[in-house]
Formats: structure tokens, C-alpha cells, sequence
């Protein structure tokens, strides 16, 4: 096994968008035909795709070792195309990994003849040792999967160390953000039968109160702030899944409910309901998600609705007072590919924005449609799955005062003069839930408006720099040629012309 270090380069890339790895029709074919039929079955039913085939993320098998990386005495192995392995592993030093990740290489010789499985498997027996590791996650990109390797074949557990394979292609997952319940759906089922077959570990701090496990990655100060408004309740914030060691996981499970604060968790849901557990969607965001988010975890939980309204009467007038102390005025769009979405634009409009479209690369599930019902019955459009251009198409149909975006989105709207944000680094990466969440966007929102003036004053200044006949290096003052224009327009139409008379 080959070990992929942290390259020294600190230059941000981008994954190969959709379609840019190879057909995806014909790797699913393979994949079908080489016996992954009932994987890629699941996947197209817990990620269901559509309107078009899939959103341009990045790679989404970054989700899942994201998850991995993240893990404690955890080991991260993939098996793919070196390419792929390369770009992965960069992404994720890139936003912060520390470790080193294996990588099994493979020839066509090895992937025809079964020994790329040998291989994995010799290398999984090589690492699996209990003094440094809990758990080996091998993960196959899509040619492997494309070719049939069995990863279910490999061992449950070498030396005590659990062994978990899951396949992760791009042509059967559709988002990064999805990759990550792989993951934590395919751990959470193997902690659940431990747990069902005898003691398990106990978690490092166990709260004197049921808890509530909470779905979906989050800013760090959320869980306690989460934790804060469940006092009054009897109830405590649980882990957060995907969880930071494999301990965490039997705690997860153990709890009084769950809540789905990213709701497109599918395969994670199923575990939690295979367990017994309820799962409440949304999340505490602003004064009226806040209010709604408790009754709905104080009724899963059985808390007597007296309780339930003392806590409202303690946290409702402080979220309204922190959100009217910092209000913004203005149409902002949302787009994003984190899950976090509508939630952020929840927090917008009690804020008091106007926010006429929301996109989220995310599917449409039963635990968004509290978020749904609500934005759609405050004026917002909600489109899931959505597409690039869907997202530009909105900041061109309402003309924004701000566009909160993915990177393409951000910049198509500065180059028309709208101030944008980049929602993963600049919005997700912020407090949003109960108090601490009022007001934690107003700052960066209402510094982004306001520089509108700046825009303005440099579309002026760089006017037609660049652009038309300009486009491009040159050593003199470019100049316009509108006599070749004209020249090759005639000759266009009449090759049209031509081929119309040969049509007919």
C-alpha cells in the first residue's frame, strides 16, 4: 500500500466536475453488470437525482474521507484512479487534514484479474493494528466500483480492528455532502449490531439527561448552543453524527430522538429508526424555527407542553431581541451544496432580508419540509437539487442586492457588479442555531451590501478590459475589426442558406 502524504503546495483545486472522469453511463453499466447492482439500487434510492442527472460539486467521495480524516485512531485507505486519489487527498490537506492516506494503485492486469482485492486485502491486514487504530475505512472510487471489487468480502474486523468498505462513486452518489452519510450510515449500522450483540464502550462524558443526537456537521459552537435550549426540556445535546471517535456512535444511537438538523442523512435516519429512534428535521434557527424545533423535540421526547412553553418564554424574546438588534435590509439569493441552505435562509429572513430563491444541491426529504413550507410561505422559491445554472438563472431573474453562492455563483454575480459570498467559508462557518445564531449574519451580510458602491466604481474603471475584440494578451491596444465580422456573418448565412436548398 502506497501512503499519500499532505503535498506542500497550499494552492486551492477544484475536483473534476461532473462528467469531466469518463461517461458516467457507462461506468454505471459496468458497475451493474459486475455484480454492484444493489448498491447503486440504495444509493439511487436514499439520494434520489434529478430534474437533470447530477449538481456540479466537487468529487463526492471528499465527503466520505473528510468523515475518516476527521476520526480518531482512525485509517482512511482508497482505491481508485491515481488522478482521482491525488486530487482527493490535496482537497483535503487543503481544508485541514493531518494524516496520511493509504492508497492501493491498481494496473488493468490486477483489476481484470481480481488481484486489486488481494491487494486491498493484504493491505488492510498490514495496517490493522489495535494499538494505533479502532477502525479501517476502505473506500472504492468509480473505477473500482465500475469493475465489481468486493469490498463486502473483506474481513469485519482484523486484530479487533473493524474494517468497513464502502463504495463511493461519482456516478451513483450525487453530492459531497450526501458521501458523508455513506459513511456515516454504513457506521453507524456496524456499531448498532455491536451494540446489539453485547457491551459496548462507553462514551468519554456521558450527560445525567436523555439526549439528542444531532445529524449533520455543524459549526462547533452550535452543539453547545443546541445543548443550552434543551436544559429546560430535562434533555441534553447528544453527539454530533458524523461523530470524532467510534465511541460516540454507541452513544448516538443511545438517545431519546434525533435531530436532522441537515436532512438529507437518509442512510443515517435508517439506522436511527432501525434503533427506535424518532427523528425530528429542521433545526432551532431564528425566533420562529427555534419555537417550532422545540415543540417538535419536546413531543418526540414526551416532555409535558407546559415545559415545552417555559422554555420558548425563556429563549424566544432574547433571539427576537438579538435578531432586531441586528436586522438586514435587502434580496439576497442562497445557493449552496453544504445542506445548511434553508436553514441560513430561515435566519435571513427573520432578519429581516428578503429572499425570493433558495438552491441547495441536496435532495428534497420528509425532514426538510418543515424548512420548505415555511421559506415557500414566506415568498422564497426552494429548489433542491439545484443546478448551476438554476442558481444563476436566479441571481439573473431577481437582481440581488447580495448573492450567497458557490464559487461560480459568486463569480457571475460580481462580474455584473452584486456583492457575493461564498457560502462554505463565509456563511456555514458561522453560529446559527438559538441565540448565539441571531444576529451571528449580520455582520458579513451587511458588509457585503454595502460595498456595492465599490463594485459599481470598478465595472467603470475596467469597462470593456478583457471583453469582445479585448479579450485576451495583447502587446498593443487591441483594435475592433467590425469589417471581418460582417465578412464572416455573410459567409454563415450563406452556408445556412446552402444547406437549407440542400435540405429541401
Amino acid at each position: 500500500m502506497d501512503v499519500i502524504t499532505p503535498p506542500r503546495e497550499r494552492d486551492r483545486i477544484d475536483l473534476a466536475p461532473d462528467g469531466a472522469c469518463g461517461s458516467h453511463d457507462t461506468l454505471r453499466a459496468a458497475a451493474v453488470q459486475a455484480g454492484k447492482s444493489d448498491i447503486l439500487a440504495r444509493y439511487a434510492a436514499d439520494y434520489p437525482q434529478g430534474p437533470h442527472d447530477q449538481p456540479q460539486s466537487m468529487c463526492p467521495a471528499f465527503g466520505s474521507l473528510r468523515v475518516g480524516l476527521r476520526m480518531r485512531r482512525t485509517a482512511s485507505v482508497l482505491s481508485g484512479s491515481a488522478c482521482c486519489v491525488y486530487g482527493l487527498t490535496f482537497t483535503a490537506h487543503f481544508y485541514g487534514a493531518r494524516r496520511s492516506v493509504g492508497y492501493v494503485p491498481f494496473s488493468s492486469e490486477t483489476l481484470v484479474t481480481g488481484k486489486l482485492f488481494e491487494d486491498i486485502r493484504d493491505a488492510v491486514q498490514d495496517l490493522a493494528d489495535p494499538a494505533l487504530y479502532d477502525t479501517i475505512i476502505v473506500t472504492n472510487l468509480c473505477v473500482p466500483t465500475a469493475s465489481g471489487v468486493p469490498l463486502q468480502l473483506l474481513p469485519d474486523q482484523i486484530n479487533g480492528v473493524r474494517v468497513i468498505g464502502i463504495d463511493v462513486p461519482g456516478f451513483g452518489v450525487p453530492t459531497h455532502a450526501e458521501a458523508k452519510d455513506v459513511l456515516a450510515g454504513a457506521m453507524l449500522s456496524y456499531a448498532r449490531k455491536e451494540a446489539e450483540q453485547g457491551p459496548v464502550a462507553a462514551p468519554r462524558e456521558r450527560p445525567d439527561r436523555p439526549t439528542v443526537t444531532l445529524l449533520g456537521e455543524m459549526f462547533p459552537a452550535d452543539p453547545p448552543g443546541i445543548g443550552v435550549l434543551l436544559a429546560p426540556l430535562g434533555l441534553a445535546a447528544g453527539p454530533v453524527v458524523p461523530t470524532r471517535e467510534w465511541r460516540e456512535l454507541y452513544a448516538a444511537l443511545d438517545c431519546a430522538a434525533v435531530g436532522a438538523i441537515h436532512p438529507f442523512y437518509t442512510a443515517s435516519v435508517r439506522e436511527f429508526e432501525a434503533a427506535g429512534r424518532t427523528v425530528v428535521g429542521s433545526a432551532p434557527v431564528g425566533q420562529h424555527g427555534t419555537a417550532a424545533w422545540l415543540d417538535a423535540i419536546g413531543r418526540a421526547c414526551g416532555v409535558a407542553q407546559h415545559t415545552i412553553d417555559l422554555a420558548k418564554n425563556t429563549f424566544l424574546p432574547a433571539i427576537a431581541g438579538a435578531l432586531a438588534a441586528r436586522p438586514i435590509k435587502g434580496r439576497i439569493t442562497v445557493s449552496g451544496y453544504e445542506g445548511s441552505e434553508l436553514l441560513v435562509a430561515r435566519l435571513l429572513i427573520e432578519s429581516g432580508a428578503e429572499v425570493p430563491y433558495v438552491g441547495t444541491a441536496c435532495p428534497r426529504t420528509v425532514w426538510s419540509d418543515p424548512d420548505r413550507e415555511w421559506l415557500e410561505a414566506h415568498g422564497a422559491r426552494v429548489q433542491f437539487r439545484a443546478s448551476l445554472q438554476q442558481d444563476i438563472a436566479a441571481v439573473e431573474e431577481f437582481g440581488p442586492d447580495l448573492a450567497i453562492g458557490t464559487t461560480p455563483v459568486v463569480q457571475h454575480a460580481k462580474q455584473k457588479s452584486i456583492p457575493a459570498l461564498y457560502f462554505t467559508n463565509l456563511i456555514s462557518a458561522r453560529p446559527l442555531m438559538g441565540p448565539a445564531g441571531a444576529g451571528s449574519l449580520a455582520m458579513v451580510v451587511n458588509a457585503a451590501l454595502a460595498n456595492r458602491h465599490r463594485f459599481d466604481r470598478m465595472t467603470a474603471f475596467f469597462d470593456g478590459v478583457g471583453t469582445g475584440h479585448a479579450a485576451g494578451v495583447w502587446e498593443d491596444m487591441p483594435v475592433d475589426h467590425p469589417e471581418f465580422k460582417a465578412r464572416f456573418a455573410a459567409k454563415r448565412i450563406a452556408a445556412a442558406k446552402a444547406e437549407e436548398s440542400v435540405g429541401v
